[in-house]
């Protein structure tokens, strides 16, 4: 039987983390926790079921085992050799480095057949003031970009925004990004582990040793001709139950990612076109499919496999649903039949343009 599938989260201790998923509900290791990957068919970090009768059994032997009852019928087959999807919390208790990702191609070649990087942000919380980096500022090129670099004077060459929790940003390959302290975020993505690091304020480990920095490749896949874009979206709304809601946040062809706000009961299908992830951010609640119910609250992430058919989300809670879209028959034609215009619907919905 096909079941909604909980994980034990993979942490990381990177040196900018702190303890703030304490108040998500996590039990934590000793020491910094800088992320922790709830979802993972990645190598670096590989999620284990921690529900169910398949419980203790890695992603990626679920995936072998299910096949297409857990992917979906409508993905292509590259979505059994490497699950697209990849579900991280991240608490930014110091500063990133400043960094880009490469896209599909780029990568493919350039890290040994690793998929490109395209990912997106719900900012969970963020202390008074909290900004990233967001793009580099308009104006720059790459030559003028690689002599700052040169000069160790990056950061004049930035795009700083000020965030807040609730926001979205869509961080397409080839935006230089970085999170700023004091910032808690969800964060979903391909299936990838490759950054090119541009700057780390010159940090060092606890072994005394700085961060490898990566400017070449950096500098091949930076996007210069998409600075001054637009960072944040509004979104748009369809109700699908009594007091129930979902936004339309963030499209493109890797990922769609809905705003869930539930205050009281919902139904949906798995209806075998495709898996699809919900992150809980905010509330509690349950899960009832056929055979069962599974409790949700803040700070958990659930998969549905794409074949459990119809279930319900029972609650007051919040949650981003994501999974790899049809953009026509699952972003565009919903939000045109709720009467929302193209117009609309590509000024509102990140990913789109």
């Amino acid at each position: 039987m096909l079941y909604p599938l909980k994980f034990n989260a993979v942490f990381k201790d990177y040196i900018w983390g702190g303890r703030n998923f304490q108040k998500l509900g996590k039990r934590l290791p000793e020491g910094i926790v800088a992320e922790s990957w709830e979802i993972s068919c990645h190598p670096d970090g590989v999620s284990t079921v921690a529900n169910g009768s398949y419980e203790g059994l890695p992603l990626p032997g679920l995936v072998k085992k299910l096949g297409r009852k857990l992917i979906g019928c409508e993905l292509p087959d590259s979505a059994l050799e490497k699950f697209p999807l990849l579900v991280k919390l991240i608490d930014a208790n110091d500063k990133l480095s400043v960094q880009v990702h490469p896209e599909d191609q780029y990568a493919a070649v350039n890290e040994n057949g690793e998929l490109g990087k395209n990912e997106m942000w719900y900012i969970i919380s963020a202390k008074p003031g909290a900004k990233l980096i967001y793009d580099i500022a308009p104006g720059v090129t790459k030559a003028s970009f690689a002599k700052a670099v040169g000069k160790n004077k990056i950061e004049a060459c930035l795009k700083y925004i000020e965030v807040f929790p609730g926001d979205f940003l869509n961080i397409p390959a080839g935006l230089v990004h970085a999170i700023g302290e004091g910032i808690v975020l969800a964060e979903i993505q391909q299936t990838s582990n490759t950054t090119y690091r541009l700057y780390d304020y010159n940090r060092t480990d606890k072994n005394g040793n700085k961060r490898t920095l990566h400017i070449e490749k950096a500098l091949d896949v930076i996007d210069f001709d998409g600075a001054g874009r637009k960072e944040k979206y509004q979104g748009l709304s369809i109700k699908i139950a009594e007091s129930c809601y979902k936004t339309y946040k963030i499209a493109n062809k890797y990922f769609c990612v809905e705003l869930y706000d539930i205050n009281g009961t919902i139904e949906e299908n798995a209806d075998g076109s495709r898996f699809c992830l919900y992150v809980f951010i905010e509330g509690e609640g349950r899960i009832e499919y056929q055979g069962g119910a599974e409790y949700v609250s803040q700070g958990q992430s659930v998969l549905i496999p794409a074949f459990m058919g119809g279930y319900h989300i029972r609650g007051n809670l919040k949650a981003l649903k994501s999974y790899v879209p049809d953009l026509n028959k699952n972003v565009l034609e919903p939000l045109e039949n709720a009467g929302y215009s193209k117009e609309d619907i590509f000024k509102n919905v990140s990913g789109l343009e």
